[in-house]
């Protein structure tokens, strides 16, 4: 295989890695009873992973960092200022355009893929403003 084969499938299982921790994601929010509004939505500001709506009514967008066994920093750290910007202006453009009347949020799922092939998030509110 060519290096450049090789970084295409490398790119292809991190991206499906990346899926498969938003859909885990996705379940962990409905079973604590929010709704799903949105899938990685796009503009030309970036994408919001999850946006989903929580018991509250509070709209919550989700940036979802899926991790296999032996990482090292903890998923939210790649969160950085550029990122939160690029975030932020992105959920404005949604707002904008869905126009909900109700209060929002910034919230970061970090997701644990165990050697098991079982994954565990942690879930972290409010992130970032």
């Amino acid at each position: 295989m060519t290096e450049e084969g090789a970084a295409r499938k490398q790119a292809s299982e991190r991206k499906r890695k990346g899926d498969q921790g938003e859909a885990e994601t996705a379940r962990y929010l409905e079973q604590r009873g929010c709704t799903i509004l949105a899938r990685q939505w796009r503009c030309r500001y970036g994408e919001i992973d999850l946006i989903a709506r929580d018991r509250a009514g509070v709209t919550c967008f989700v940036e979802v960092k899926t991790r296999g066994p032996g990482s090292i920093a903890p998923p939210r750290a790649s969160v950085d200022w550029r990122k939160q910007r690029r975030i932020r202006a992105t959920a404005s453009l949604w707002l904008r355009w869905h126009n909900p009347d109700a209060p929002a949020r910034f919230d970061v799922a970090e997701v644990y893929e165990q050697p098991d092939g079982l994954f565990r998030i942690e879930y972290w509110e409010n992130a970032f403003m």
